[in-house]
């Protein structure tokens, strides 16, 4: 794998693991800890608060967090791929960009398909009906929030690391 092959693998290690880690804390937190909601229970007759919602529920909790799971797993998989070969010393602001951008692209995708295109769940159902259509929006700002924030990381461990891959040269 030469240096520009290689660093797209980085870079695909670096977005895989935050689409996973997105998927993670909405799954863990979202779902399991706050409970505010799960994959369909603003769709069909799939509510939380029966046992049949429930069941059904959990069962695409599970295939969510296996969708996760497999992220990371290839992510984790490029990476170790990519460290086994020679190369400068990776930048920390890179890989945070890139987990960042990641998680934002997990939280704009996710929020725009599942909370407004099909409307299976919302962030927060936890909170008057009316409210719900917020939660959302503050969730698809905060991915975008991230991306943009990776993004600025990114670029800037772009150039960190081109300044040391100069240095090691000469």
């Amino acid at each position: 794998m030469e240096g520009r092959e290689q660093r797209r693998s980085v870079r695909w290690a670096g977005v895989l693991l935050g689409i996973g880690l997105g998927g993670f804390f909405d799954g863990i937190v979202l779902h399991q800890i706050l409970q505010w909601h799960h994959m369909l229970t603003s769709h069909g007759d799939y509510p939380a608060t029966t046992v049949a919602g429930l069941e059904v529920n959990t069962l695409w909790d599970g295939l969510f967090h296996a969708t996760t799971y497999i992220a990371v797993v290839v992510g984790l998989g490029l990476l170790w791929r990519a460290a086994r070969l020679p190369h400068a010393p990776w930048s920390t602001r890179l890989l945070l960009g890139l987990l960042l951008m990641g998680w934002g692209t997990f939280n704009v995708v996710e929020g725009s398909i599942n909370h407004h295109i099909l409307g299976i769940h919302h962030v927060n159902e936890t909170v008057a009906r009316d409210l719900w259509q917020w939660w959302d929006i503050g969730f698809l700002i905060w991915g975008a929030a991230m991306l943009i924030a990776g993004w600025r990381l990114d670029r800037a461990g772009e150039e960190e690391q081109d300044t040391t891959e100069a240095m090691l040269i000469r």
